[in-house]
């Protein structure tokens, strides 16, 4: 399969007490506002609570694997990764967009 034109998703679930949602969310946002959405081929990410309270999960969209694993390796984000698996446990996944479905008229 080819790379698709719509570049690569990471969806990584955190599973997290629900005494440390919040901090897990406070934690993963500002990252993401401070160093993420500066990155080189960043496209967007969505943030998303669980309504359990035990999970949070992050969706994000890269123009190509090499630009997302670039950004692990220099971005700054290991040490709040870090920070976030002190209390989270944490599954990564990178994606290709195989096809996308709109609701019809």
């Amino acid at each position: 399969m080819q790379q698709s034109d719509q570049g690569i998703v990471t969806i990584n679930v955190f599973t997290v007490p629900p005494d440390k949602q919040l901090e897990l969310i406070e934690l993963l946002a500002r990252i993401t506002r401070e160093s993420i959405t500066h990155a080189a081929g960043f496209l967007g990410a969505t943030l998303y609570r669980g309504t359990d309270g035990t999970k949070v999960t992050m969706h994000a969209r890269w123009r190509c694997v090499a630009d997302y694993e670039a950004m692990r390796r220099l971005g700054g984000s290991e040490r709040t990764l870090a920070a976030a698996l002190a209390f989270a446990s944490f599954a990564p996944g990178v994606y290709e967009v195989v096809e996308t479905f709109v609701a019809e008229s």
